[in-house]
């Protein structure tokens, strides 16, 4: 067994039926949602799937980021846009600490106002 499969037990068909044994009209609301959501719109799939990619990268979801990778393979996405939407992906995460930053300098603001007690 790998390393990566003691930590993520592999997604297997045995485990898809028995989600969907467990709870099956949810399962099934959420596999038409996913089809939904994934068909040809005004985004088409392959970019959407690009899509699915990046945030699978930033929620870091394993399974999510080998599913939508393949899923844009097959919808024609080629291996340096799917390198691309991580990059993106990248960015906004790296870019969502750098924005957030603005509340740690306001606090830092607010405690050393408060230790001079000028506003």
């Amino acid at each position: 067994m790998s390393e990566q499969e003691k930590i993520y037990q592999p997604a297997t068909k045995e485990f898809a039926e028995q989600r969907k044994s467990l709870a099956p009209k949810t399962a099934e609301a959420f596999t038409a949602f996913s089809q939904s959501v994934f068909a040809d719109g005004a985004l088409p799939a392959k970019t959407k799937q690009l899509i699915a990619v990046a945030v699978a990268h930033v929620t870091q979801c394993p399974y999510c980021i080998r599913g939508h990778t393949k899923s844009a393979l097959q919808k024609g996405a080629t291996p340096q846009e799917i390198m691309e939407s991580i990059w993106v992906a990248a960015e906004m995460r790296a870019g969502g600490a750098y924005a957030h930053s603005i509340l740690a300098l306001d606090t830092i603001t607010h405690v050393q106002s408060q230790k001079t007690g000028q506003p």
